[in-house]
């Protein structure tokens, strides 16, 4: 049958791999989004070196695979730690594990082109918003942390969410340099067994099962980031209606 082998131990392996999906996916965008927001703001810059630091981040994000930046950081990585290392006399093999490899890897990808939704995000917020708070003597980062960030999330949260699960199923990337995640199971169990069509099924299921999860959440957030619009509009329907 097709399910037959779906109970026995290799079960128990996908489930951790699909663990391993989530964990990673979460470490990546948390990375992501902190450097999207610090590419958003070197993108903007007016200081002419910020702002070529921030295009060059986006444009070798755009222009170098996934997969490459992947094996870049994990071979790179080990590299430059056992340079480090041996300016101090330390000679012996040093290794970036596969976890911290691909969360920093999808996390620079990530972060590059979440640089653009939260630099669309910024311009989309009216520049009088900025310049009331300076002329109430508001600090930038204060003006940052109270008027702009807040309505940057709002308006970048669906940019964002279509990011998260791109990057949920780019997660299989991090098979290739030995992390245990969903992908990587699967194709252990497919090894051990020789029923390649029931176990890659069987993933394609989990990950739509983690996608669809995925989606409802960030929908729920979506909502509750507008929830205070609905009454203005609301009261925009009537009073147009009237």
């Amino acid at each position: 049958m097709l399910f037959d082998g779906l109970f026995d131990g290799f079960t128990a392996q996908l489930l951790a791999g699909m663990v391993m999906t989530v964990k990673i996916t979460l470490a990546a965008t948390v990375v992501g989004i902190c450097l999207g927001l610090l590419g958003a703001s070197a993108r903007m810059s007016k200081t002419r070196p910020i702002r070529w630091l921030g295009d060059g981040y986006v444009g070798i994000i755009r222009g170098i695979p996934e997969l490459l930046i992947v094996f870049l950081i994990y071979f790179g990585s080990t590299r430059l730690l056992m340079f480090i290392a041996s300016q101090f006399g330390y000679n012996e093999y040093i290794e970036l594990s596969p976890f911290i490899a691909g969360v920093i890897a999808l996390g620079l990808t990530f972060g590059g082109y979440a640089t653009e939704v939260f630099r669309g995000a910024f311009l989309a917020i009216h520049p009088g918003q900025k310049e009331a708070a300076e002329a109430l003597g508001m600090s930038k980062r204060r003006i940052f942390f109270r008027i702009q960030l807040p309505q940057v999330w709002r308006v970048a949260l669906p940019g964002l969410g279509n990011l998260i699960l791109v990057l949920m199923k780019d997660t299989a990337l991090i098979s290739v340099i030995g992390l245990e995640e969903l992908t990587r199971k699967t194709s252990m169990a497919v090894t051990a067994t020789r029923e390649p069509f029931t176990w890659y099924l069987t993933a394609a299921l989990m990950y739509l099962a983690l996608t669809v999860i995925a989606t409802l959440l960030l929908n729920y957030f979506e909502k509750r980031s507008r929830r205070h619009e609905m009454p203005v509009q609301r009261t925009a329907v009537k009073l147009a209606e009237g």
